[in-house]
């Protein structure tokens, strides 16, 4: 009775460890740290990612800043935009 009793607590125990690992996918970080090739790939494609992502917000992010500063050079403002159509000259000879 009492054998039965505890087999029935350490299942539970053991099914609710179960479920708590599953949950926070600790098993799947342990299964991807042991092989290390799989590793090396992931966080590779990673960083590739993250690089292009970059590159591409970056672009997206000047060009935005090179309209602002044209649209400010049309509104003929004296010191503005002389200094600003320097700059923008500057970066039209760059690329």
């Amino acid at each position: 009775m009492f054998k039965k009793k505890r087999e029935k607590e350490l299942i539970n125990k053991i099914d609710k460890i179960n479920y708590i690992l599953s949950k926070n996918e600790i098993l799947d970080l342990m299964e991807l740290l042991g092989n290390s090739k799989k590793f090396l790939f992931r966080n590779f494609l990673s960083g590739i990612i993250k690089g292009i992502g970059t590159g591409i917000g970056f672009t997206i992010l000047t060009a935005i800043i090179i309209i602002i500063l044209q649209r400010i050079v049309t509104l003929n403002i004296p010191v503005i935009g002389k200094y600003i159509s320097d700059i923008v000259e500057i970066v039209k000879s760059k690329t």
